[in-house]
């Protein structure tokens, strides 16, 4: 007798493949569920095999576009960044994945979701979290936090011979010495040989981006146009090829940054669980965007509005790493962010090159900049005697707490 129905995340890897299997083996229905968020993947072959292992359905799910419109952008918007370096490649993406999962869920009546990430990572809590939040009865099977099943797969190896026992097809391909995450947005490397943090990386283990000593001598300049702080449009000025819907700027724009090397980082950074952890990522796209959306938001956006859209940016990525995507406070500072970017319109120019992005330019029907107002060569609408006052008023202040150094000092 079925213990139920659980719709597993599957990747068609050897944990996945291997843990679907094993749900069965525990008497559960099980039904694959695999996202298309832009990896390379043979989505047909996934499927085949799924089926082969005894899955009762699977779903393959295109949601490429969604992914792009509905997360990337409102993090680009945000200029979300976690620890002032990542760009929260892997952890956009997870809530993009769960909602899409639950929705399989509730659509087949399935009281299980399960999925295979580690015991010790972030992606568990991320899952987890837009889960239960989207599907408040669900029950969710995390095998690689039931002793049962982590005793008995303490690794690759043992995963490799329950694999050869269940006829369980995996790659004659050696494994590469360390794990890997591809989406869209980029490609984040970890474990293995990474887990020494001194270790360099291996020259043959970037796939998205060219090293950028290799990348080409002439540069490509690019115009990116924005509106309500996302991009609507992205030209290259040197050949003028021009993308204009979501999905197919942030794919342009990967193939740019890729192609000249742009994007490479490599950090131990701090995982919501509580340890740290070294990651390598790849962000082409997103490292374009990030710089050029930075320069036009200040270009329109007023000073203090925008030092207090600086604090929400960091909530906000804090917010998104940790897996709270779906709370309300995520979904308040989401909304406060996107009504900053009202008037944040213009378009950018830039050059990208040998591995960095370098702003050229930029204009704005919504500029605040004055260029007479600014100007050196004429006075405007300023008086400057009005600078003695405000001088004078900031050094109160400032005179107050040295002239008290100054007597605690002649005290001693």
């Amino acid at each position: 007798m079925s213990k139920g129905t659980v719709v597993l995340a599957y990747s068609g890897g050897l944990d996945t493949s291997c843990i679907l299997v094993w749900l069965k083996e525990q008497g559960y229905d099980v039904i694959a569920y695999l996202a298309n968020i832009g990896q390379e993947e043979d989505f047909e072959a996934a499927k085949v095999k799924a089926i082969q292992l005894g899955a009762k359905k699977v779903f393959i799910e295109d949601i490429q576009a969604e992914f792009v419109e509905e997360f990337i952008w409102p993090a680009v918007q945000a200029n979300a960044i976690y620890e002032d370096r990542y760009l929260l490649g892997t952890s956009v993406a997870r809530p993009c994945i769960a909602r899409r999962q639950v929705q399989i869920a509730r659509q087949e009546g399935a009281q299980f979701v399960s999925h295979g990430a580690t015991g010790k990572g972030n992606d568990q809590v991320r899952f987890e979290l837009a889960c239960y939040a989207l599907y408040p009865d669900v029950k969710i099977i995390s095998p690689w936090r039931i002793p049962e099943f982590y005793t008995r797969f303490r690794g690759r190896k043992d995963l490799m011979e329950y694999a050869q026992k269940q006829g369980i097809p995996v790659s004659s391909t050696p494994k590469a010495p360390w794990s890997m995450d591809a989406n869209l947005m980029h490609i984040s490397y970890e474990s293995g040989i990474l887990e020494n943090p001194k270790n360099h990386a291996p020259a043959d283990l970037y796939m998205m981006t060219k090293n950028p000593e290799d990348s080409p001598s002439v540069p490509d300049t690019l115009e990116i146009e924005f509106k309500k702080g996302v991009p609507v449009k992205v030209t290259n000025k040197k050949d003028g090829k021009s993308q204009g819907k979501p999905l197919e700027i942030f794919r342009y724009l990967n193939d740019i940054g890729g192609k000249h090397g742009v994007g490479r980082i490599d950090i131990v950074e701090n995982r919501f669980i509580g340890m740290k952890s070294r990651g390598i990522y790849e962000t082409p796209g997103g490292t374009i965007l990030y710089q050029a959306h930075l320069d036009i938001e200040t270009f329109t956006m007023d000073k203090e509005v925008r030092r207090i859209k600086q604090g929400l940016s960091i909530t906000f990525a804090e917010q998104l790493y940790n897996g709270f995507w779906y709370s309300p406070e995520c979904e308040f500072v989401r909304d406060c962010i996107a009504k900053s970017q009202e008037r944040v319109e213009g378009k950018v120019q830039l050059k990208i090159y040998k591995g960095q992005v370098y702003i050229l330019g930029r204009e704005s029907a919504k500029s605040l900049y004055n260029e007479e107002l600014v100007s050196m060569d004429v006075q405007g609408d300023y008086d400057p005697c009005d600078a003695s006052g405000f001088i004078k008023i900031n050094a109160v202040r400032l005179r107050e707490h040295h002239r008290l150094q100054g007597a605690s000092a002649g005290k001693m």
